[in-house]
């Protein structure tokens, strides 16, 4: 502990500067006073000495009447009351913590509703049961506040011992919670797969069967150049198949290391199935081949277990029917990346499964298929931060030191790290894509095989070119549309340069003459 007192004036905590001085309450005074080591909370509470609440990107502030009172139970109250469910903050907590105090914390009220979800989620998390009676009385309640997170609502599993609904997303091996914020609520509000039946009821069965075909492979291409490749057609063709073919089967180890076997099509390089040794993402030192990590996978020792977690997680998301198919699409396939499994195909397999959590929920019609990965391939910067938002506040939790070729050796427990993460930056980048597909690319895809089929009638009344001609004529005038648009940037680049050149000679002449 750092000192006898939970909640400390602060203006700046783990490097995270906030808002304004103000005492640190909730998860963050919880990880301050035991020293906790988890990643921090996407967003932190923060007391203000002034009698305004607001937030920002990274904390809530609070007025001074929300003070909770100084003590372990008075934050976490403050904590699940006000900021949610952190299972790994929880997890470490709990940790340090001898049972004995646990069960003193909830034997002074143990019928009110947060010592209730604190016995439950010590119960779960450490899969260890309290010395403490049943509870014979008293009304249900939720361990997911759902008015600050989301949780599962189709038949959540009754704990009787604590009167409470397990409306956890996941299960205790993999967990990923997600935030409930105004933009996320927004997403959902738009009702995108109606709006992607309108459009459908709109268009010409021929037409979209062509566009979904286009999709499809442009997908394939796609999600093999974000991972710096260029596939023969064939190649990329055999992936788009199988990605037409989302949804179809359920997700087991044996069908994630099928859809490997299809990803790398020369296995001679690449040791297939569960990785059987430590993974990173990143560089090697280029004099010494020594490893440097942008991102650590989960111990390879783990991966059973992460992997039967995940699937676990899927099945239960597969058959709530009232839980967001893209907040389940993105804890399943964001969790997948993260944990890495495999020596290669992670993240194409990674942008499958959100084709397959999509198609698995009815979010759109077999057949459609949305190409998550040209979009992801046109911002790869927000993707790239969206999945270091994950790895960053991870890293340096991480003992490791260089290993056996090159590789990177792990000297610390991590499972944790895996199975609980905040999705909430996650599903708003994937609910981004998804609305662009949908308003966006395939519109656009329509309105062009739609022009394309009104040229070719034309060509074919007034000249009778064969369908091979069409379409070597299109290309031909596509480049050249193409070019114009260079050759016109060129031109305006070359007069914005004579004009600063031109101001330049000005301002220097001004400067001699005065």
């Amino acid at each position: 502990m750092i000192n006898n007192s939970f909640s400390q004036l602060v203006s700046v905590f783990h490097e995270r500067v906030t808002p304004e001085e103000g005492y640190l309450v909730g998860y963050g005074a919880i990880i301050r006073f035991y020293d906790l080591h988890a990643p921090l909370p996407d967003v932190l509470a923060l007391l203000s000495q002034k009698h305004k609440q607001y937030g920002t990107q990274d904390w809530i502030v609070f007025t001074p009447r929300y003070m909770p009172k100084d003590s372990l139970m008075g934050h976490l109250t403050f904590a699940l009351k006000y900021e949610g469910i952190e299972l790994g903050v929880l997890k470490k907590l709990f940790e340090k913590l001898d049972a004995s105090e646990v069960i003193i914390l909830v034997a002074k009220e143990p019928t009110g509703q947060y010592s209730r979800k604190i016995w439950f989620l010590y119960e779960w998390l450490m899969d260890s049961k309290l010395d403490l009676p049943d509870l014979k009385a008293g009304n249900y309640i939720d361990v997911v506040d759902e008015t600050i997170q989301y949780g599962s609502r189709s038949m959540p599993d009754v704990s009787k011992r604590h009167r409470v609904r397990n409306n956890l997303p996941g299960v205790r091996d993999f967990c990923p919670m997600i935030r409930k914020t105004a933009l996320l609520e927004q997403y959902i509000e738009l009702d995108l797969p109606q709006r992607i039946t309108n459009i459908i009821g709109k268009i010409h069965p021929d037409v979209m069967a062509r566009t979904a075909a286009f999709l499809l492979l442009k997908d394939s291409k796609a999600s093999y150049a974000i991972e710096g490749e260029r596939p023969p057609q064939n190649r990329a063709q055999r992936w788009g198949r199988a990605i037409g073919q989302a949804g179809q089967k359920a997700i087991t180890k044996e069908e994630l290391v099928r859809l490997q076997q299809i990803v790398i099509d020369n296995p001679r390089f690449t040791k297939m199935g569960w990785r059987e040794q430590e993974g990173f993402i990143g560089e090697h030192d280029r004099r010494h081949g020594t490893p440097i990590p942008d991102h650590i996978s989960a111990k390879w020792e783990d991966i059973g277990l992460l992997i039967d977690g995940l699937i676990a997680t899927n099945e239960k998301l597969d058959t709530d029917d009232f839980f967001d198919a893209v907040l389940a699409a993105a804890m399943i396939a964001f969790g997948f990346v993260f944990i890495h499994p495999l020596l290669d195909g992670n993240g194409r397999i990674h942008r499958y499964l959100i084709h397959h959590v999509l198609l698995r929920k009815g979010y759109v019609s077999k057949g459609i298929i949305f190409p998550v990965s040209a979009i992801i391939l046109e911002r790869l910067d927000e993707y790239q931060k969206v999945l270091e938002s994950f790895s960053r506040p991870r890293f340096d939790l991480i003992e490791w030191k260089p290993g056996k070729d090159n590789n990177v050796e792990i000297l610390n427990d991590t499972i944790d790290l895996y199975r609980y993460f905040d999705a909430t930056k996650q599903v708003a980048f994937l609910y981004s894509c998804v609305q662009q597909t949908i308003e966006q690319t395939i519109p656009e895809e329509v309105d062009y095989l739609e022009k394309y089929d009104l040229m070719k009638d034309y060509l074919d009344n007034h000249f009778e070119m064969p369908d091979k001609t069409v379409a070597l004529l299109v290309r031909f005038l596509e480049q050249g549309k193409v070019n114009f648009r260079k050759e016109q940037e060129q031109k305006n680049l070359k007069c914005w340069q004579k004009q600063k050149l031109q101001q330049l000679k000005i301002n220097i002449r001004k400067y001699f003459i005065n």
